[in-house]
């Protein structure tokens, strides 16, 4: 049981060091990276939502 406890306690050692090499986003990267996937998503819902419409309405008509 002791080899566990040594085990799991060197890797959250190992996990605070490797957090310290992190290279954080600054706050200005940090707003346009989050613009850039709400635009980036907003762009897919958007072309999904016309395909799947696009689609309905040629099943429409072929069941017509």
């Amino acid at each position: 049981m002791s080899g566990i406890l040594k085990k799991s306690n060197q890797f959250f050692r190992n996990v605070v060091v490797e957090l310290k090499r992190v290279k954080w986003p600054t706050r200005k990267e940090l707003i346009s990276y989050t613009i850039t996937v709400l635009v980036t998503v907003a762009f897919l819902v958007a072309f999904f939502a016309a395909i799947d419409l696009g689609i309905s309405a040629l099943l429409r008509l072929i069941t017509k």
